[in-house]
């Protein structure tokens, strides 16, 4: 018999026995609406967050990154609640404007199309450049459109974010002007006459290291002053990334939100003089969002073989190819996973939860303890708010693209 496997914990506001309920309605509710497959997402949970960043980030801005997920209905909703949206495309510039004012949207990524740069031009959305020969293409578009661009600089640090799952510091790379070169460029675009709005300098994703985060952004701060000394002006905004992570496996444990805050307060309180009269900024996706994210998928069939159980659903890794250990890592490893509909006592065995597509890597659980389930039975996959549909192949093998809805709740 193959060994049992470990699943990341389950959040806390759907750990509650028996049947999941999400945003206050029981999961069979939401299938019965949405069909299945389809997401859920618990809009609570994200005021919940935005709360608990603003208090322990006072003075400090709080961006959402909309690649975590950048449905339309989910932007809106949560833009009242952050100062401002970071984009990475036309597209997502276009679902931005819905939602915020063109001055609170920044618009990031190494390789925007002249078009997209004339786009966030034309809106007054701010471009943060990532190469010299963007801030070339940025200043000429300007000049063609008789408009002052937006433009602030993306440094590729001199450093990395310890225990980050994507280091984006340290070493060469297609993100952001090399340490050497940024001073020189923001000069020439002050010169050129250009609305500099100010530094992005973002080291690495998914930590939960929270010591590193604090490491990283005491070295940020400083990074930024000694830029800013070279430029001899002041930034008006300090960008310092975010890399807070979010628990999706066994053994992880949750960032230390309110020691993360005091430290930042504490190193902002004592910034160097050229960064006096800045603002600071901190850029969150996924720890604003990918826990509040439910995937729900039903159990078509029920199939042993050679005395494994596998639940055949009708989802997969074409909605969710992170769960599916198939977006950035390395290993195989479980996010956290329920039967939705099992009562709280049910029996439980060894199953794998396996989707719809012909491949064997659309494995959604591998091995994992579950309550019995049977055809019509719900699953759960959590952690599902960020990067699930719109980071997975949703165009593989034709199936149709599931729901995606919204758990109203009040910002308490």
């Amino acid at each position: 018999m193959a060994p049992v496997k470990a699943m990341g914990a389950v959040p806390a506001a759907f750990a509650a026995p028996g049947p999941l309920v999400i945003g206050g309605r029981p999961a069979a509710e939401w299938a019965a609406e949405g069909d299945t497959p389809l997401f859920v997402y618990d809009l609570g949970m994200v005021a919940a967050r935005a709360a608990a960043l603003r208090a322990a980030l006072p003075g400090v801005d709080i961006h959402y990154a909309i690649k975590a997920n950048p449905l339309p209905a989910m932007v809106a909703a949560v833009a009242p609640w952050f100062d401002g949206l970071d984009v990475a495309s036309d597209g997502e510039l276009a679902i931005a404007l819905g939602a915020k004012p063109a001055a609170a949207i920044s618009f990031a990524g190494p390789g925007k199309r002249v078009e997209e740069l004339e786009a966030a031009i034309r809106a007054g959305a701010t471009i943060n450049l990532e190469s010299v020969g963007e801030a070339d293409r940025a200043l000429a578009a300007g000049g063609r459109l008789g408009i002052t661009p937006r433009l602030a600089v993306r440094v590729n640090p001199d450093f990395e974010l310890r225990g980050s799952g994507m280091k984006m510091g340290g070493r060469a790379s297609p993100f952001g002007i090399d340490v050497d070169e940024a001073p020189g460029v923001v000069r020439r675009l002050r010169a050129a006459g250009a609305d500099w709005r100010g530094w992005h300098i973002f080291a690495g994703s998914q930590s939960l290291d929270s010591a590193a985060i604090i490491e990283t952004q005491a070295a940020t701060i400083a990074l930024a002053a000694r830029l800013s000394d070279q430029v001899g002006a002041a930034p008006p905004l300090v960008n310092l990334g975010g890399g807070f992570g979010i628990p999706y496996f066994a053994g992880d444990r949750a960032i230390d939100l309110p020691a993360i805050g005091d430290a930042l307060a504490s190193a902002l309180a004592a910034r160097p003089a050229i960064l006096a009269p800045s603002r600071f900024a901190i850029e969150l996706g996924r720890y604003i969002v990918g826990e509040c994210g439910v995937y729900l998928t039903r159990v078509i069939e029920r199939k042993v073989s050679r005395g494994e159980t596998f639940l055949v659903v009708d989802g997969g890794l074409h909605h969710q190819l992170a769960a599916s250990g198939n977006f950035g890592t390395v290993v195989k490893r479980n996010y956290p996973v329920a039967v939705a509909t099992a009562a709280a006592e049910a029996p439980t065995e060894t199953v794998s939860v396996v989707g719809c597509l012909c491949t064997p890597l659309d494995r959604l659980a591998d091995r994992v303890t579950l309550p019995v389930a049977a055809p019509g039975d719900l699953i759960a996959v959590f952690m599902a708010g960020a990067y699930g549909l719109s980071a997975s192949p949703s165009g593989f093998l034709g199936h149709r693209l599931p729901a995606e809805l919204l758990a109203y709740a009040t910002r308490s």
